[in-house]
């Protein structure tokens, strides 16, 4: 039919209390030593938050950003701290074991629901990380290194990790790369990501940033060739980004339509094989159905 969307992931659908997170289209960083803007990041409608302790804080104020944030979060109401991550820094680092002694803390009070673990390469790092947040946090590994790409299969596998994330900029200056505007080179990064994320029947992963948050040009470029490649998601640097991201990355009116007409179908087959539009509708085109209508509200 000349309508029908081209297939895309439809892993199987994550816990309630996750979905959220799992289908959010985009993640907005914010400073962790900035309280004040913790509650705008979450008014912007961003599907997630991100409340940065690594490259947003500078290192002399790393212990007073992260001694801050239990007296931050417990201000919002419970479904604002469903969407709230907290940034680590970086297992190599002096301040991370401290890092993730306080974001178990914070999930285990209900504060946040998970953590992100930049420059994410050794799958034991992100095992010994879950365990220390419990069974009710969630990860997310940010790729952004030859070695983290390497890794790709077993950091997806680990427990609790809900999404891959791509750091894009990080990732090329690991390698050494000089990318054009369109990061062509980094096509096959993009494409082991997804595919990493599918063998562990992961949601989508989450894209990287756009750099320059003035440029609306260069943005919808990005989100458009996320949306291409599979990605269900982006990192967001600017609340300007969210919406802009949120629309691109969403099903559009005519897959809804047909969303729902296939789901129409089945209902009225009794639940087997329906016909629509001269063409088969069989579980797969279904499950393809039903996963659009769920991105319909991020």
């Amino acid at each position: 039919m000349s309508d029908e969307p081209v297939a895309r992931l439809a892993p199987p659908a994550p816990p309630a209390p996750l979905a959220s997170l799992a289908l959010a289209r985009a993640f907005l960083f914010v400073p962790a030593d900035r309280p004040e803007r913790h509650a705008r990041a979450l008014a912007t409608g961003a599907g997630g938050v991100i409340v940065d302790l690594e490259d947003a804080v500078a290192p002399d104020r790393k212990q007073a950003a992260r001694e801050q944030l239990a007296a931050s979060f417990a201000t919002l109401a419970p479904p604002q701290r469903a969407r709230l991550l907290v940034r680590v820094n970086a297992a190599d680092t002096p301040w991370h074991d401290g890092d993730c002694a306080q974001a178990a803390a914070l999930v285990a009070q209900g504060l946040i629901a998970g953590v992100v673990l930049p420059k994410a390469e050794r799958a034991a790092d992100l095992a010994r990380l879950a365990r220390a947040i419990g069974p009710q946090g969630v990860l997310v590994p940010l790729i952004e290194s030859a070695a983290g790409l390497a890794a790709a299969d077993e950091l997806a596998t680990v427990a609790q990790v809900l999404r891959l994330a791509f750091g894009n900029l990080d990732f090329q200056a690991d390698l050494g790369l000089a990318c054009g505007p369109d990061e062509a080179e980094l096509m096959p990064v993009r494409l082991a990501l997804l595919l990493a994320s599918r063998r562990a029947e992961l949601p989508a992963p989450i894209d990287g940033v756009t750099a320059d948050w003035r440029d609306a040009a260069r943005l919808a470029a990005d989100t458009a060739r996320a949306r291409r490649g599979g990605f269900g998601a982006k990192l967001c640097i600017h609340p300007d980004q969210v919406a802009p991201v949120q629309a691109a990355l969403g099903p559009t009116a005519e897959e809804l339509a047909w969303a729902r007409r296939v789901v129409e179908a089945i209902r009225a087959s009794g639940g087997g094989v329906a016909s629509l539009d001269g063409r088969m509708v069989d579980a797969p085109v279904v499950r393809l159905a039903e996963r659009l209508l769920a991105l319909e509200h991020p």
